[in-house]
């Protein structure tokens, strides 16, 4: 029987993090400048300023992936870089990650996650509802072009 387990960031998965958020980007939308840099740097600007990156792994395989940034506001983290590998979604791998974030941001006593998304990202919107997350304006100097949405969740 394959194991499924959520493992924190190491480095010799850096390169499963590129790929996985990288194909969705391509996909659906394209790969801007700001999202090169951190998921080819993903120590710089994600892990040495105080954020997380976990895996979803089955036995030896990564199957998606997300991280937890600094916010401005210290006790809220960004939800960002969520992927799963095309042959597995719609196997609840997205639920199995947003729960864990969930749960590791409440451990962390974060107040709350937001996120920024794209509604073109219909199950994705879904989950994140189905979840508790709530829309919120999205400022004018977003991070990302594509994000026309932006959601929190009140821990």
């Amino acid at each position: 029987m394959q194991m499924i387990e959520i493992i924190p960031y190491k480095k010799q998965y850096r390169s499963d993090f590129y790929k996985l958020n990288i194909e969705w980007l391509q996909t659906y939308f394209y790969v801007e400048p700001y999202d090169e840099e951190v998921l080819s740097k993903p120590e710089t600007y994600i892990l040495n300023k105080g954020g997380h990156i976990f895996f979803i792994k089955n036995d030896e395989r990564i199957l998606g992936t997300f991280a937890l940034m600094p916010t401005a506001n210290p006790a809220c983290f960004e939800l960002t870089k969520m992927a799963v590998l095309p042959a597995y979604r719609g196997q609840k791998i997205g639920q199995q990650l947003l729960q864990f974030a969930i749960d590791f941001a409440k451990r962390q006593s974060y107040e709350s996650l937001m996120l920024y998304s794209n509604t073109k990202l219909e199950n994705a919107i879904y989950l994140y509802r189905k979840y508790g997350f709530k829309e919120l304006p999205v400022e004018p100097n977003a991070p990302y072009k594509r994000g026309n949405i932006k959601m929190e969740l009140i821990l």
